[in-house]
């Protein structure tokens, strides 16, 4: 018997851009009903990969084949057209328009040129049954919406094409556990219909769960294709991708716990509705962790702290209360590397050394001008410094893999002296490669002398990395010890079904 065709296949993609080869003969093969998982460190050429099946790029050599029939994708709606969604990282949703109008812009119900709302309105609660989030209004402005709303927005728009082939660039980057698990279902039941997905994530515990295969890229070529997601050990995996083993991920933690001064104190910090009476304290030189599901208050006791949010309670820098507003918390040596990084952090047209100088700008400031040179001078220092690559001050900060881009919002608080970091969650979007470099530099700047509060979605990550845990739930803090104490078991037990040890 001849077997059938894959559904996807490229072989030898190359594409070319200035000054920059992103793919140098890449091959993928993915078959009608199963979950491909791409893998690979930022950079290594998945972007680039998955925008040419997209539609948005074209490649400069290699082939494309849909059902054994050779395919041109020229534009998004070309590809749209072939049955290939693409559901990105970075939500491409119009914020201004509801629900029901994201999922059918462009292909609108109706007839004789006029839409017909009410067909797309039924469409969408169909489509948000079907997701497991009937609680969606079509009519909800998605602007409204929490990012994990608005992924399943993003996923409900890929199924209302005729599907047979979608890829999903980390689509649990910003759902909590329970929505993770929803996803996976959602998932399974398309595989089980014959739909395809390709599934890009930094999360490599995901990919033993819901893939198929592995390809592996670095460096924009192929380093292994096809492996059995369930049996390939991560130990290999993390190998294939950066050439190191998973035991040097993170940096050696302190021996000791930390002894010096107390550079936060936090007492009764509540914020209405979600945060009660929290209390806590941060030394210099260590890094503390917050560990819980996404809406468990988490991250707003970051923003409460940095005073983006309104809160009562006491907030002590150094000894001194702190004002509310950001203003002052930035005076007085805070620093918040939020976690929505492209909307909330970056000026992405602007270069490198622009956004690292941007909280700083006064310093380089005399008699209302700017000292362009030595602004210049100390953005290459603090590039060097952190490894932001390439090492390009005037390079588009747009153009930098996640990983370099969050270490170009590290490095914006680097430029004054900071007492304070407050990072939410730091390596979202980011490989395991980048990944590593951050975790040293964070471990680098609190053996400075720099306290550092974290929050993050990952319990491995929290207890890798910070000195000790607070396990938050529901808006409060119910445990709090030293992370060598703790296990990743315990912490999950904590925050999911609120156990005390």
């Amino acid at each position: 018997m001849v077997a059938d065709p894959p559904l996807l296949l490229m072989r030898g993609i190359v594409k070319q851009f200035p000054g920059v080869r992103a793919l140098d003969g890449v091959d993928l093969e993915v078959r009608r009903g199963e979950v491909h998982c791409l893998l690979g460190q930022n950079g290594a050429g998945k972007s680039t990969l998955i925008k040419i099946l997209a539609g948005a790029h074209q490649p400069d050599e290699g082939v494309i084949t849909l059902d054994g029939e050779e395919v041109r994708l020229v534009t998004p709606t070309a590809a749209i057209k072939l049955g290939v969604s693409t559901i990105y990282q970075e939500l491409d949703l119009v914020d201004g328009l509801s629900v029901a109008e994201n999922i059918f812009l462009g292909h609108e119900p109706g007839r004789l040129g006029f839409i017909r709302q009410s067909d797309a309105n039924r469409a969408t609660r169909d489509l948000m049954t079907r997701l497991g989030h009937p609680e969606i209004r079509p009519t909800t402005e998605v602007g409204r919406l929490s990012p994990a709303a608005k992924q399943v927005v993003s996923m409900a728009r890929a199924l209302s094409h005729d599907t047979r082939l979608i890829i999903m660039d980390e689509p649990s980057a910003a759902l909590a556990h329970d929505e993770v698990a929803n996803l996976f279902r959602i998932v399974r039941e398309l595989t089980a219909q014959g739909v395809a997905v390709v599934y890009i994530s930094h999360r490599l515990e995901e990919i033993r769960e819901i893939g198929d295969r592995v390809t592996v890229l670095k460096d924009g070529r192929t380093v292994a294709v096809g492996l059995p997601a369930k049996e390939t050990p991560t130990s290999e995996v993390v190998s294939l991708m950066t050439g190191r083993t998973v035991e040097y991920v993170f940096p050696p933690r302190r021996t000791e716990p930390a002894t010096g001064p107390e550079v936060l104190r936090v007492e009764g910090l509540t914020v209405p509705g979600v945060v009660a009476d929290v209390s806590f304290v941060v030394r210099a030189g260590e890094i503390v962790g917050l560990a819980g599901l996404v809406g468990s208050g988490r991250s707003e006791i970051i923003e409460a702290v940095y005073g983006a949010r309104r809160s009562s309670g006491k907030i002590v820098l150094e000894g001194r209360p702190v004002r509310r507003g950001t203003a002052d918390t930035v005076r007085r040596g805070m620093g918040l590397a939020p976690e929505e990084r492209k909307a909330q952090a970056l000026l992405l047209d602007q270069s490198v050394a622009h956004n690292i100088t941007l909280a700083g700008l006064g310093r380089y400031a005399r008699f209302g001008w700017i000292d362009r040179r030595r602004e210049a001078a100390e953005a290459r220092t603090l590039i060097e410094t952190l490894d932001i690559r390439p090492g390009d001050p005037d390079r588009p900060v747009k153009t930098l893999s996640g990983g370099n881009q969050q270490k170009a919002v590290l490095a914006r608080w680097l430029v004054d002296d900071r007492k304070l970091l407050l990072l939410d969650e730091p390596t979202r979007g980011v490989d395991v490669g980048a990944r590593a470099e951050l975790y040293a530099v964070i471990r680098k700047l609190a053996d400075q002398g720099i306290g550092v509060l974290l929050v993050s979605s990952e319990v491995p990550e929290v207890l890798g990395l910070a000195d000790r845990v607070l396990v938050v739930r529901e808006g409060r803090i119910i445990h709090q010890s030293a992370a060598d104490d703790l296990d990743e078991h315990q912490v999950l037990d904590m925050i999911m079904e609120g156990s005390a040890l």
